[in-house]
């Protein structure tokens, strides 16, 4: 589609997926600036809603970890959250006090583990939450029950410890945990445990030029040299012993070719520059949401941050900033 005439390239991204998979993704992010890249970056991490206990009763605690211990443990389990979305904020909803009885903000877990075994340790682990919406559960659950019914699990998990569950606490014989819990949406910004998104990294895409004619004065020796020089695999030799970019992406920025190649009295040998338009986004989930969705929801809630300046810009009040800044 052509662009109109004298339109800024900010304006029309466009990506081209590279991997995906339920816990990872790999895309590129072109036609934009860093401006962008960075806000998707971090809406990914801290705005992207998801679901996480956020308060529990403790009935009987009788282990070696305090409350607060176990709370705060239960708060970081990864639940299954495609409905976050959808849900509302405690804070925001209407229907109820607060107290985890509302189906609109709220989902109610409940774990009660008693240890009767004199000579065995009993773990109790993300496996014993017992939820009251089967559409939120921690993710370990929702991977046994997918196999269970025949499937493949999606994070590859280890077949060894496939149904083991996130351990809380280890109870010895008499020992007991019993305890309602109540999950609530909410975001990374306002607590980590909220945060879909195990890792979301960015990096500029490499433009690496090589002179062939000052490349051609050197040594195969020399060659190797340079090549070697690289921390990372980003050129090689070729049959022809020619030195080729074997590897762009895995470039880290840091000027060790070229600094060897000035030392070799080759300045100009290789050119590394940054393509201050194209972003290559690295992906990976808690398994909270699949990567896409992640990506996806990402968009919507930029979108409607967008939405929101503009409503501003329509009511004057940017307008009026924008005179306040600029002076007379």
């Amino acid at each position: 589609m052509d662009r109109p005439a004298g339109a800024s390239y900010q304006r029309f991204p466009r990506v081209r997926i590279r991997d995906l998979k339920d816990d990872y993704a790999k895309f590129e992010l072109r036609d934009t600036d860093a401006s962008m890249a960075n806000a998707l970056r971090r809406v990914m991490i801290a705005e992207v809603p998801t679901v996480a206990i956020d308060l529990v009763e403790i009935e009987v605690n009788s282990s070696v970890l305090n409350d607060e211990f176990i709370a705060h443990r239960l708060g970081l389990i990864p639940l299954t959250s495609a409905a976050a979305m959808q849900m509302r904020f405690s804070r925001d909803c209407d229907a109820c006090d607060g107290d985890g009885s509302c189906e609109y903000c709220s989902v109610e877990f409940h774990l009660a583990a008693r240890a009767t075994d004199s000579d065995q340790t009993l773990e109790v682990t993300s496996n014993d939450l017992r939820s009251m919406d089967p559409k939120v559960c921690p993710v370990d659950q929702a991977r046994a029950y997918q196999q269970a019914l025949g499937g493949t699990d999606p994070f590859g998990a280890n077949t060894s410890n496939e149904n083991r569950g996130i351990l809380i606490v280890k109870l010895r014989r008499g020992q007991e945990l019993r305890l309602r819990a109540i999950a609530r949406k909410g975001i990374g910004k306002d607590h980590a445990k909220w945060s879909p998104a195990a890792t979301v990294t960015f990096m500029y895409e490499p433009d690496i030029r090589i002179n062939e004619e000052l490349m051609e004065t050197l040594t195969v020796e020399e060659r190797r040299s340079l090549i070697e020089s690289s921390p990372t695999k980003v050129f090689k030799l070729d049959s022809a012993n020619q030195v080729v970019v074997d590897n762009a992406e895995a470039y880290t920025y840091d000027d060790e070719v070229i600094k060897h190649a000035e030392a070799m009295g080759k300045p100009g040998l290789v050119e590394i520059n940054a393509k201050e338009d194209s972003f290559i986004f690295t992906v990976e989930t808690t398994g909270a949401i699949t990567a896409y969705e992640l990506i996806m929801n990402a968009v919507t809630v930029l979108r409607q941050k967008l939405d929101a300046v503009r409503l501003q810009d329509d009511d004057g009040d940017l307008g009026e900033l924008g005179a306040h800044l600029g002076g007379p």
